[in-house]
């Protein structure tokens, strides 16, 4: 069987490059073009250096050359990079692995008219772990429906991210107001805001350290708590999640996927 043959956005950043590791470690992939800003300091060396695996013989490039053939990308890159890949993958018929979070509504659009093109699978968080708690979360959120839980979202980032909430944390939300009807949210309390109200999702973001990620949903009720605790050991697992992710793309129709679809919930 040939391999696949990948290209990644954003190759040089600390999931692009776990990424082109862990592909280059593996025969199921062929790492055809590694990109990044077109002003980026490393620009012209081999992507395999950078990402501390060794010489691939594939620099790290701002643009995709037009003599590069690809059967998927992903991008974990920043939303106004995203989107302009996005135009590519559109205009090459790439199928798209998109990681990036903090997108705008206009940014998602972006991301939904190139489905109609060529398959793409955007999802806040690659990791299998999670989009399975949130499978979790929506059955709990059903189940407690009736019995009026309070939900507090804390989650926990390293130093350098820049969105708070994260977009894992704010999809959490989502599936719970779906089930819910919350719609209130709270970002941390001081002082005396008063008593809780019942249309309320709290949200805590910490930032700090390296952690590579963690979110715990909590379910209150009188007497008794139910927490839902997903923590990432190592970048390793969004790396892996975005590489299943890619796999399960090539060769789909073109359409909006999501990581519940590569996990076949």
């Amino acid at each position: 069987m040939e391999p696949i043959r990948l290209v990644v956005h954003g190759a040089a950043g600390r999931m692009g490059r776990r990424i082109i590791a862990l592909a280059a470690s593996d025969p199921t992939w062929k790492i055809q073009a590694a990109l990044e800003s077109s002003t980026h300091s490393e620009l012209g060396k081999d992507a395999g250096l950078i990402a501390g695996w060794g010489p691939l013989g594939v620099s790290l490039t701002g643009e995709l050359r037009a003599d590069v053939s690809a059967d998927v990308a992903i991008d974990f890159s920043a939303p106004a990079a995203t989107v302009h890949f996005a135009e590519v993958c559109k205009r090459r018929a790439i199928p798209l692995v998109c990681a990036t979070t903090g997108l705008t509504p206009d940014q998602k659009k972006c991301l939904k008219e190139a489905a109609e093109v060529v398959p793409v699978l955007w999802a806040p968080n690659m990791s299998l772990a999670v989009n399975l708690a949130m499978k979790l979360v929506a059955e709990a959120a059903r189940i407690l429906k009736n019995h009026h839980p309070d939900i507090e979202i804390v989650e926990w980032h390293h130093r350098f991210k820049e969105d708070a909430p994260s977009g894992t944390a704010l999809q959490f939300a989502q599936i719970i107001e779906e089930q819910l009807g919350k719609k209130q949210h709270r970002h941390g309390r001081e002082g005396r805001p008063g008593i809780r109200s019942r249309d309320e999702i709290g949200f805590h973001a910490i930032r700090a350290a390296d952690h590579p990620g963690e979110h715990v949903i909590l379910f209150g009720l009188l007497g008794e708590t139910l927490e839902l605790n997903v923590r990432a050991i190592s970048r390793d697992c969004y790396a892996q999640g975005a590489l299943a992710a890619a796999r399960f793309l090539v060769g789909k129709p073109p359409g909006l996927y999501s990581m519940a679809q590569v996990l076949g919930l």
